[in-house]
């Protein structure tokens, strides 16, 4: 992120702290990689300590909220999806584990799915990707990866792989 685009934005705004992933999303290299480890607390204390209703609602909230999270901070930051905001891949993982038991083994699998989906972004990934704008643009492929992801995970589950 340029100088110019940094001083739009600050760590210190809470929409704009939660749009940079906890300010993970200010790596200087693979800022989505470093986005998706940091919803890894989250998806480990909400896989551990809630129900899964209360995983499922928290997972809405931050897809929902994400929309206007990221939506304003690209506005702020007068880019649109700004490698820098990564609150749609804190959503991504989320899902990615939604109804996954949690090992070692599963959240591996789970980043490594996300990830693969999120960087190549088959269609119709790419399609939402390069035509849908805004917030919702912003969050709707890392969803859709993330959804991509997850069954990929419930299908190794079903098939015994881990």
């Amino acid at each position: 992120m340029d100088k110019q685009i940094r001083s739009r934005v600050s760590l210190l705004n809470p929409v704009h702290f939660l749009a940079f992933g906890f300010g993970s999303g200010l790596a200087a290299k693979m800022p989505g990689t470093f986005g998706t480890l940091a919803a890894l607390p989250l998806v480990v204390l909400l896989s551990h300590f809630s129900s899964f209703s209360v995983y499922l609602i928290v997972t809405i909230l931050v897809c929902v909220f994400g929309i206007w999270i990221c939506g304003k901070t690209a506005e702020d930051m007068g880019v649109h999806d700004d490698s820098s905001i990564v609150w749609d891949e804190v959503a991504g993982m989320l899902i990615t584990m939604l109804a996954v038991p949690l090992s070692w083994q599963t959240v591996l699998v789970g980043f490594m799915l996300f990830r693969f989906f999120d960087i190549l972004k088959p269609w119709p990934i790419s399609y939402l990707d390069k035509h849908v704008h805004g917030g919702f643009g912003i969050m709707i492929d890392d969803v859709l990866a993330g959804l991509f992801a997850l069954a990929g995970i419930q299908f190794g589950l079903v098939m015994g792989w881990f």
